[in-house]
């Protein structure tokens, strides 16, 4: 997956997670909890979503490093295949 491709998908996870959320005025470098209100159970879910979407796990240890947007995707591109 590419960089921007990375991206959308995270996007789209939050999107379903927080629906009433407004992706647009998301800092991508502040963490998620302080800007869309997420609880523990709606990180977990998104954990699970991003591995299903990526085919990455992210381990529970990991959970501070994929906090922001940005590092997210930092984090997901570190861990995947890049397509030939």
């Amino acid at each position: 997956m590419s960089e921007s491709e990375i991206r959308a998908t995270v996007l789209g996870i939050l999107t379903r997670i927080a629906p009433e959320a407004d992706l647009t005025a998301l800092d991508p470098d502040v963490e998620w909890q302080d800007q869309l209100d997420l609880d523990s159970m709606n990180l977990l879910t998104m954990m699970v979503d991003i591995e299903r979407a990526t085919g990455v796990t992210v381990p529970e240890r990991d959970y501070p490093k994929v906090s922001t947007l940005n590092s997210c995707v930092a984090y997901l591109m570190s861990r995947t295949p890049v397509a030939q």
